[in-house]
This record gives C-alpha cells, sequence and structure tokens, in this order.
C-alpha cells in the first residue's frame, strides 16, 4: 500500500456534472483543483453506468429560452456536434475531456473519499483534509485544500466534517410549503436502474431468472406504461426506496430494482401482448441512480414559493426550470401517478448562500445536496441545474481562495464581482447584465453592415387548421403598431386576437391583457389581415398575442424561424395532483405548449419597424433573451458577401484578447444521450466561418481567421496584442441560418 499527499488550493469531491463544472470553473479561474471520483468514469447518473438523460431548465421544451450555457452548455453542443446519436460511451468521453483540457486539474477516479479531518465547535468548523482509497492502484491519498465542494449527491464529505443537514421532507408550516406534508418524516425520493433493449435480426428467447418479480402480481401494468419499443429513461418510474434509507439500503433497493427490471422484460417478452419476439436486451444498469439523500443547510434554504414567485435574489447565481417534480414514496408500487408536476411561470432562480455550509467555513456543496427543502429539491435535482450550480460553486470557491476569505464572506463583500466573473465565463445569471469596467468594446462606437429592422415572415410552408387558440411571442422595442398574419378563410368570419404582457422579463406566457382587436375577413386563401394593437411599453419588452380560435380560419407557418419570435399552441388546463382538485394552480408554460411550433412561426408582419436586432445589442451586457432577443441580427447574408460589425475607439487601444458569443439558440432543446435528436448537427445559428480584423498602419490586417466553428462562445486570445482603434468581426458563413447573429462581443487589453 502507497500513502500519498497531496496540496491544492480547492478539493471537489464527487464527479458527478455538478463536480466536473465546480472543478473546471475553478481551474479556469487560475486555481489548482483535484477532482476525485469513486467511480472509473465521470458524469454521475448521466455516465455510461447509470444513463440517466440531463435534464435541466428546458424540462424538454417547456421552458422557453431556458437551456443552459458555461459548461454545461459546453457540452451540450459539444454531445450535439459529435453524438447525435446519443451514445452513453461518447458522451463518457465529452465529459471526460472537458476536465482534461483544463491543466489545473488532477483527476483521480476510483477513489473514493471516506475520512475527513475537520475541527472547531459546531458552529465554526473547519476542514483540513479528506482523505480517500483508488481502487486498484493500492494507494492511500490524503487531499490537502483551501476549500472542499462537496459534490458527491449524498453529502458523505460534509456529514464527516460535521456539516448540518437535513434528510426527509420538511412539515409544511416550516417554511409555508403548500406541496410539503404536515408532520415532517424521513421519506426521501427513490432510486431507479435502467435497461436497454434493441431489435435483434432472428427471434430471441427469454428465461427470466429465479429473482424476477411477476409484475402481474403487483400494480405495475395497471398504474404504469410498458411498451415494448420503450426503453432507458422511459422507464424513470422503476423506483423505490424512498421508504428506506436510500444509502444504507442500497443493495436491498438495487436487488429490488432488478428483479423488477426483469420481470417487466418477461412481461413483455412472454405474456403475448407485445409485438417483442426479436427483441433482447442489451445492458441492465447496476448501479442505482439516487434522487436524494442528504441536503445542506447553508445560510439560506430555497423553498417551493422561491420557485413559484421566481424570486429574483440579489446573489443569484444560477438558474433552473424543471418542475417541481415529487414522487409518491411507494415508487413503482403506489397507485398514484410515478411523479407530480408544479412549474412557475418560467425559470427560477438559485442563490449563492444556498451553496456553502452554515457551520463549516470552507465547505461548499453543489448538486443535489444544496440548502433547498424537499419541496425545492424536487426541481434543482436535476442534472443539468446541478451542474450550472456546480458552476457557480467552483467559481466562488476559487474567488475565495484568491482573496483568503469564507464563501460567506464573499457573499457579502464580492458578490458583484462573483457575478461578473461568471457571466464573463458565459455562465447564466437571468437577467443580470454584464458590466465588466475592462471590457473595452463598452466604450466602443459600433456599427453593422445591416441590420434586420423588420420582424416580418413571409415564407410559407405549410398550413394550420385554427382549431385551437395559437400564441405569437415576439419582441417590441420600442413600439407595435399592428399585427398582419397570412390566412386562409372558409367563409366570411372575423380574425380575432388580445395583446397580453409576458410579465417578468424571464416569462414568455400571457400574463397580464392589454387589449383585443377584430378583424372581418371574407372567404379566400392567402390574405394578409392586419389587426390593430397600438403598444408602447415603458422598455423593450415581449408581446404575447393570442389569436382567438375559429374553425373557420387557417394560418400559413414558415420552417423559417427568426430569432426572437416564437408560437405556441393552447392545451388543456394540466392537472397537478387528486391532492389538489380543490385548488389547482395555474401552470402556463405547460397549458401553453410550442412542442409542434419549435422553429416553425406563423406567417406575420409587425409594424412598425424595431429596434432589437441592432448593432448596440453586442456590448449591452445581455447573453441571451431577456425582455427582448439582446443580440445583433443582419440582413440574410448573400452567396457573394459577407456581413459585418465594426468596433470605433476615438484613441487608439491595445487588444490582447476578444470575446465572441454567437447565438446557438437557447430554446432548442439539447439532451445527451436518446431522449431526442435534433435534425442538425450544430445549432445552424451558430456562425460557422468568420474573421477578426484590425485597422493597423493605414490598412486593416487580419488577426483572426476561423474555419468550421460550431461552438457558442470564442476567446480569442492574440499571441500579440494589436494597437488599434477599429476592429471588425467579418461573418462569412454560419451553421445554416441564414442571417449573421452575434449576441456580444468583449475586448480586453494586458490584465
Amino acid at each position: 500500500m502507497k500513502s500519498e499527499r497531496i496540496k491544492s488550493d480547492i478539493t471537489v469531491i464527487g464527479g458527478g456534472l455538478a463536480g466536473v463544472c465546480a472543478a473546471v470553473a475553478a481551474a479556469r479561474l487560475g486555481q489548482t483543483v483535484c477532482l476525485i471520483n469513486n467511480r472509473p468514469v465521470l458524469g454521475g447518473n448521466s455516465s455510461s453506468e447509470v444513463r440517466v438523460w440531463v435534464c435541466g431548465a428546458t424540462a424538454h421544451g417547456t421552458q422557453r429560452y431556458a437551456r443552459e450555457t458555461g459548461i454545461m452548455g459546453e457540452m451540450f453542443v459539444e454531445n450535439q456536434y459529435r453524438n447525435p446519436e446519443g451514445n452513453p460511451y461518447l458522451w463518457d468521453l465529452v465529459v471526460l475531456e472537458t476536465v482534461l483540457a483544463e491543466k489545473n486539474i488532477r483527476l483521480f477516479l476510483n477513489t473514493d473519499v471516506h475520512e475527513v479531518e475537520a475541527e472547531g465547535p459546531e458552529e465554526n468548523r473547519v476542514i483540513h483534509s479528506a482523505t480517500g482509497w483508488m481502487m486498484g492502484s493500492e494507494r492511500k491519498i490524503r487531499f490537502d485544500s483551501k476549500m472542499f465542494i462537496d459534490c458527491t449527491g449524498d453529502g458523505l464529505v460534509g456529514f464527516l466534517a460535521g456539516a448540518k443537514y437535513s434528510i426527509g421532507r420538511e412539515a409544511k408550516d416550516e417554511y409555508n410549503e403548500d406541496w410539503a406534508p404536515e408532520v415532517a418524516d424521513d421519506i426521501t425520493l427513490g432510486s431507479t436502474l435502467l435497461f436497454y433493449t434493441k431489435e435483434a435480426s432472428m427471434p430471441v428467447k427469454y428465461i427470466p431468472p429465479s429473482f424476477a418479480k411477476d409484475i402481474t402480481q403487483t400494480s405495475i401494468p395497471i398504474k404504469r406504461v410498458i411498451r415494448s419499443g420503450d426503453s432507458g429513461c422511459h422507464y424513470w418510474w422503476i423506483e423505490w426506496g424512498g421508504e428506506l434509507d436510500t444509502v444504507h439500503d442500497n443493495e436491498r433497493i438495487r436487488d429490488e430494482l432488478w428483479s423488477v427490471i426483469y420481470g417487466i422484460w418477461n412481461y413483455i417478452k412472454n405474456s403475448g401482448q407485445f409485438d417483442a419476439d426479436n427483441m433482447t436486451l442489451e445492458w441492465v444498469g447496476s448501479i442505482p441512480g439516487k434522487r436524494e439523500y442528504r441536503r445542506f443547510l447553508g445560510d439560506y434554504m430555497l423553498n417551493q414559493n422561491d420557485i413559484i414567485a421566481q424570486e429574483p435574489f440579489k446573489d443569484r447565481i444560477a438558474f433552473g426550470g424543471w418542475s417541481i417534480d415529487l414522487h409518491p414514496p411507494q415508487g413503482m408500487y403506489s397507485e398514484e401517478s410515478g411523479s407530480k408536476h408544479l412549474y412557475p411561470d418560467g425559470i427560477y432562480h438559485i442563490p449563492f448562500r444556498s451553496l456553502y455550509s452554515s457551520n463549516v467555513r470552507n465547505l461548499m456543496f453543489a448538486g443535489r445536496d444544496i440548502s433547498a427543502t424537499h419541496v425545492a429539491f424536487g426541481t434543482t435535482r436535476v442534472m443539468a441545474t446541478c451542474a450550472v450550480i456546480g458552476e457557480a460553486a467552483g467559481s466562488g470557491a476559487a474567488l475565495a481562495v484568491q482573496k483568503g476569505i469564507t464563501p460567506r464572506r464573499l457573499h457579502d463583500e464580492y458578490m458583484n464581482e462573483l457575478q461578473q466573473t461568471m457571466l464573463r465565463q458565459d455562465a447564466s445569471i437571468i437577467g443580470l447584465a454584464g458590466d465588466d469596467p475592462n471590457d473595452l468594446a463598452k466604450s466602443a462606437h459600433i456599427t453593422a453592415s445591416s441590420t434586420q429592422e423588420c420582424i416580418e415572415i413571409e415564407s410559407a410552408s405549410i398550413t394550420h387548421a385554427l382549431d385551437s387558440d395559437i400564441g405569437i411571442l415576439f419582441p417590441v422595442h420600442p413600439r407595435l403598431a399592428s399585427v398582419e398574419l397570412l390566412i386562409d378563410a372558409k367563409q366570411s368570419t372575423a380574425l380575432e386576437a388580445e395583446l397580453w404582457l409576458t410579465g417578468k422579463g424571464e416569462n414568455y406566457v400571457p400574463k397580464q391583457w392589454i387589449k383585443s382587436a377584430s378583424k372581418a375577413v371574407e372567404a379566400g386563401n392567402k390574405q394578409w389581415v392586419k389587426l390593430d394593437l397600438e403598444w408602447e411599453p415603458e422598455s423593450a419588452s415581449n408581446a404575447f398575442v393570442i389569436v382567438k380560435a375559429n374553425e373557420a380560419i387557417t394560418l400559413h407557418v414558415s420552417v423559417e424561424p427568426l430569432t426572437g419570435v416564437l408560437c405556441f399552441e393552447k392545451g388543456p388546463r394540466p392537472i397537478v395532483s387528486s391532492l389538489l382538485e380543490d385548488h389547482q394552480p395555474d401552470q402556463p408554460v405547460a397549458q401553453w405548449s410550442m412542442r409542434k411550433w419549435n422553429r416553425r412561426p406563423v406567417c406575420l408582419r409587425i409594424s412598425p419597424k424595431s429596434e432589437c436586432y441592432g448593432a448596440a445589442q453586442v456590448t449591452d451586457g445581455y447573453v441571451r433573451p431577456y425582455a427582448g432577443p439582446h443580440l445583433w441580427v443582419s440582413q440574410p447574408i448573400s452567396a457573394n458577401s459577407q456581413e459585418w460589425i465594426q468596433l470605433v475607439w476615438e484613441k487608439e487601444q491595445e487588444i490582447a484578447e476578444i470575446h465572441l458569443t454567437f447565438n446557438d439558440d437557447v430554446n432548442e432543446d439539447l439532451i445527451n444521450l436518446h431522449h431526442h435528436r435534433t435534425p442538425f448537427a450544430v445549432i445552424p445559428e451558430v456562425v460557422q466561418c468568420y474573421q477578426l480584423k484590425a485597422f493597423a498602419a493605414g490598412e486593416w490586417v487580419t488577426i483572426i481567421s476561423q474555419q468550421n466553428n460550431h461552438k457558442r462562445k470564442k476567446v480569442h486570445k492574440l499571441e500579440e496584442t494589436v494597437k488599434t482603434n477599429q476592429l471588425m468581426l467579418c461573418i462569412e458563413e454560419t451553421n445554416g441560418g441564414s442571417r449573421a447573429e452575434v449576441y456580444e462581443i468583449r475586448v480586453y487589453g494586458l490584465s
């Protein structure tokens, strides 16, 4: 046996997506990091060992403009490019390469941390080291650091250090949460095993093992959906253990889950109710994917009311959008629905105070063990949300170490610096503008080759019968006069519409009625019908126009999207749970669905012209939609020309680094495995080929030439600084989009 001692600035324990993003964020900010994982692969529940889809704020397309950026966003985009089929082993490689690319990270796989050295009174403890055993190598390794981040999911490191935590469900009156039980208990969400199937070229028999459960003797075939073609996360409901201890009873839970999986497969193969003769099992998981265990106590406990109110915390550092998603304690044997969901009107915010321990001064945490109630945890637990929390924790830990202070003091004295540091790294803090005083682009005068001034979509491709209400969302800047729609009318009728406010800048649902409009139309095809909807908001905003159902009218629809314009169809009011039938909450994001309308807007003309796509948007501090699109959009790129955007300073600048952020359509729902795939390997709007030019010595000089780009954010660190008072980004080609679209340009001198 070999004993070792390793020192680093920060030790991150847990190699799920929260731990990966925490380690990468800290490393990119210059800190040395040890990333420790007790499994042979990174990715946690998303890895090839467990194979859970990486869900996040998009909620499979329920939330709008909600996909994560930052480190998690990089991995989503890279996986879409490399792995459109959703191969779990290729996803492992995307995650691994993200870590290995950082020279400041030392990675320790197969290393199980089981000892923590900590001291101090209960209310003011400090961790000195964590010790792990590297399986297969006979190495006992002690990790000494100034800061520790517990991303273990189960919260083992914080527990061993004496950090305050809770397990189970809080009582309703503790945080005034509607979805909490009347009396507190130790019930958690259960664990799940998944399986894959495939179609063989010949009949395949299946003889179940002796321990396979006869599921016909349970409620499973009655209360759960079983289909022969489904596998993987379609069977997320194979869940059990919520009434047990999901850590100490882990093996018992695994065995029960195995018995049900092999019993379900016996039911599919041998009951005669399914067309499954040629189907066979390809893979069955052996590591239960845990949903819940310890949740640490920070300086703030995120709760249900914060989620539903979308509380805009001053110390917000991450966001989520998945529903509050709670499951019955009995899991797969429950006669209730497998889950119940409650959505706010849009994304919600997560405060930094929920990411550090209230009583261990150098302990932070990220993932499913953050400071949140059981009910709030029902949404923060999904992996892409855990990942953005991880990036925030890693960024906070890095700044705290640099300054030699605790995370609490960082919150109290340097919160704006942390937020601005994260925004510079492309982490998403919704509704907060970047305002870096070192960004030279802020003082430049900006012009462009062209600007998309009109919100017009005229290329009709398909039609849609107006048999239910349709919603149209578009930006208004500075005013709205009218909306024209391209319709067919079977007979003389009236086209009716309502104009609504969306409320918060991060919301994309009708919230407050403004006015209605109606226009008589005669029978006929391809008529442009104008609706007068005069409105001038106090500041740039989104309008939500509801076109009322009319069986006599058909809308014309385009397959050419325009950034900032979304369409929705109104469905039935979602039912949350029979337990809440007397006070059903409104869930507009679930009722107004865009799934059939993704990248398919109705044909329309908005008047007057809009300023929402102007060149100045690239320095307004926003790098994703918020009460408007916040990006420069050019006129359509012609075959033999290029679009450009130019920065001009009054005085010569010495430029060392340039940041470019392109539009990667954060409304597009990406996922790591097999839930669905996009029809394109790269988001079409992303700029593919471009040049950066500087005006020096009386001529334009190309300083960067980029081909085949598929990434949202590009950081160009120049080999030699360039002195110039003019900088130009020339865009030659996108990945399929018809226009040049840029969210942000940042320019930095020598630091």
